[in-house]
């Protein structure tokens, strides 16, 4: 039987490296993803489920931010003039999309692996390929920051990413340097309860097969509540959490709203955003 953790394991308060920094890599988490980097564009392969979430991530950052200011999404390019930085981009499924909405997107990924399938990839488009609206670069977040890069981005993304790092609160530290004052910060992960496990590591990983065994560490999953915390204790108020569900019926993910079916839809799968203060 599965034990829920207590609520502040993955993101208790914890002294700085003696250097000062932070390393969020965990190289096992890069050998793995490493191994299943040429799998990345086969839509019913490994990451066939995020292919599906795709359009579910695009709807996440479209309503997080209209819940904030104006959009003309009329024109399907309602991401133009923004600068929005992807981290752990994996493959570039998602910063591909980003791209094609008019973003100005920075993609990373610590894995060199997965750098170089997402370059080939955006080769095989001319549009993505010359324009210069995509960019990648292997490297971590943290990176970024030591370069002097904070505050640049109007938006940063890290989806499926903070449950597969080695230092948690690290990471989303350096997302928040990342993220200009009034720009918007979304993640998304998994919740650490007893019906994640079962959906994510015993369904998909040891019955179904649908990803490959050990992908998923269930103590690093982090509580909705956990991330709130986070945020509320550095001065980022209204963070809005919405849970996300597979429903094979449709063959897509539904997006729920916040608290929907009493917060069920938040135990498992789930989107985060919030807002960087002014000041």
């Amino acid at each position: 039987m599965v034990q829920q953790a207590k609520h502040s394991s993955s993101l208790s308060t914890r002294a700085a490296p003696a250097s000062g920094g932070t390393n969020t890599v965990s190289q096992d988490e890069i050998a793995h993803f490493s191994s299943l980097a040429q799998h990345w564009w086969d839509p019913t392969g490994e990451f066939a489920l995020l292919h599906r979430m795709n359009p579910t991530r695009v709807q996440f950052v479209r309503e997080s931010l209209l819940r904030k200011e104006e959009l003309d999404v009329q024109t399907g390019k309602w991401l133009k003039g923004k600068r929005v930085l992807d981290v752990g981009c994996g493959g570039g499924i998602f910063a591909e999309a980003l791209a094609r909405l008019g973003a100005d997107t920075t993609a990373i990924d610590a894995a060199a692996d997965n750098i170089r399938i997402a370059q080939a990839h955006q080769a095989l488009d001319p549009l993505l390929s010359e324009s210069g609206t995509l960019n990648y670069r292997n490297c971590p977040a943290e990176e970024l920051v030591q370069e002097g890069k904070g505050g640049e981005y109007d938006v940063v993304c890290a989806m499926e990413v903070v449950e597969h790092v080695e230092d948690p609160r690290g990471f989303l530290d350096c997302l928040r340097g990342l993220t200009k004052p009034g720009g918007h910060l979304l993640l998304s992960t998994i919740s650490r309860t007893p019906l994640a496990h079962l959906l994510t590591i015993t369904l998909a990983e040891n019955i179904l097969g649908l990803v490959t065994p050990g992908t998923h560490t269930y103590s690093k999953y982090l509580l909705p509540q956990e991330l709130k915390d986070y945020f509320a204790e550095h001065g980022w108020r209204g963070a809005e959490v919405r849970g996300t569900i597979y429903d094979p019926v449709i063959g897509g993910w539904r997006l729920f709203e916040e608290g929907e079916f009493l917060g069920l839809g938040e135990g498992a799968n789930y989107f985060l955003g919030v807002r960087k203060p002014l000041k």
